[in-house]
């Protein structure tokens, strides 16, 4: 019985060994030469892109904010990216690129997509010398941002989307607005402290009018809350 086992262990390694050697056989170029690595999946946590800007101003510019991955620039239109943001917090929400001047760039941190690895921003950035660096800008209670918006007319008026904790009411949830290019802030848009800003929308025609998405949701560990009385534009 022993040795009917010691046959069959040396059929299988003979047999596992004839494919390891089919397996290591040399490619054809002209039939694989062409195809470029590429995502397959599954996606990741840390895939997620949460916001990209870019501005007419400079078209090789591009500015990427990653859910928890920092904020990322390109200089050549896409080509290349580097990060520019690892001193800081690493969940970001909004990205936004002064449209009139691109040395300036705004960076709203926490994702605001609420689901249970969702991370704590810690307010708004702000670089004015094209993202090499990076100031704190305020609203670190906020903890996470949907959108950032920067006057066409004028760069010291900033608008802050921010949706607020995900795992408790919080008063610093609404819409933001600050005339001094960040250095004081007003809530000009609060329905209640479990409702959100979700998302902000300046008319391309009129950026005196704004259109806010307000969101009422709560995150447990067990359970999600979402929509509300005081959900809607």
């Amino acid at each position: 019985m022993a040795r009917q086992s010691w046959r069959w262990l040396g059929l299988l390694t003979l047999a596992a060994g004839a494919a390891a050697g089919a397996a290591e056989a040399p490619y054809d170029s002209d039939l694989f030469g062409g195809l470029k690595a590429r995502a397959i999946g599954p996606a990741t946590m840390s895939g997620r892109i949460a916001s990209i800007d870019a501005t007419a101003e400079d078209p090789g510019l591009i500015v990427v904010g990653a859910a928890s991955g920092g904020v990322w620039r390109s200089t050549d239109g896409g080509i290349s990216f580097k990060p520019i943001f690892d001193e800081h917090v690493q969940s970001i929400g909004a990205v936004r690129i002064d449209p009139t001047d691109s040395k300036v760039i705004w960076v709203g941190t926490g994702e605001s997509r609420v689901r249970n690895s969702v991370g704590v921003g810690a307010g708004v950035f702000v670089s004015r010398d094209g993202g090499d660096s990076f100031k704190p800008a305020g609203l670190a209670q906020t903890e996470r941002v949907a959108e950032l918006l920067v006057s066409p007319q004028d760069a010291n008026t900033v608008f802050v989307c921010a949706t607020g904790g995900a795992w408790r009411g919080n008063p610093e949830r609404g819409v933001y607005r600050s005339r001094d290019g960040g250095e004081q802030w007003e809530l000009v848009l609060h329905v209640d402290d479990d409702t959100g800003c979700s998302d902000l929308a300046m008319d391309p025609s009129n950026p005196n009018v704004l259109y806010a998405g307000m969101w009422t949701y709560r995150r447990y560990p067990d359970f999600f809350t979402s929509g509300g009385a005081g959900s809607g534009l």
